[in-house]
């Protein structure tokens, strides 16, 4: 009831429904029990509602029971990165930052490749350097991801591809062809 109740005022005209929606967040939204506010967030999230996701976000960090959460934050960043939202993806990453949450390798590999598959390369280069930067030991699996997602990008992929090679000498690095015609060319006997 509450998703519907926040997306019913939050289309509202500007005129009538932001004191209103403001209120319903003030007198309803602040009474609901974690997991009933948590559950509304993750429904928004999945709506891809970014204004109101970063409303209830909002409420949620400030509650008394709330704990910095890698997944609260994965959850976030893959919507933004959906909608392309730049400034909304800059504050999430600088509240996390702030609360010193760290992600494993996994998922700054899947973070990555959201934002190259939205198109959000700079950003997504921004996550990559901070996975570089990260304290735990790299992992492969988290580059191929990247390097997949990274297809419609050569120069950015080569570079990635030469650091995933010095740090796994061993590994081999799937280069798809260039076009259709190359696979057929390679399977004709």
């Amino acid at each position: 009831m509450a998703v519907g109740q926040l997306k019913r005022l939050a289309a509202l005209p500007p005129a009538g429904g932001h004191p209103r929606l403001e209120q319903y967040m003030r007198l309803h939204v602040s009474r609901l029990l974690r997991t009933d506010l948590l559950a509304v967030l993750f429904e928004l999230l999945r709506q891809d509602h970014v204004v109101l996701s970063m409303k209830i976000y909002g409420v949620v960090r400030k509650e008394i029971w709330y704990r910095p959460d890698m997944y609260l934050y994965r959850d976030m960043l893959h919507m933004l990165a959906r909608n392309k939202k730049i400034d909304e993806t800059r504050q999430v990453w600088a509240d996390l930052k702030s609360e010193d949450v760290l992600f494993d390798q996994h998922t700054y590999g899947d973070i990555v490749r959201v934002f190259c598959d939205a198109g959000l390369i700079d950003l997504a280069m921004e996550f990559y350097e901070d996975m570089r930067s990260s304290p735990e030991p790299p992992l492969s699996l988290p580059f191929r991801v990247i390097l997949k997602g990274l297809i419609p990008y050569p120069a950015l992929r080569e570079k990635i591809k030469r650091e995933f090679l010095e740090l796994f000498p061993d590994m081999i690095v799937y280069d798809p062809p260039d076009s259709l015609s190359d696979i057929d060319e390679e399977f004709r006997f």
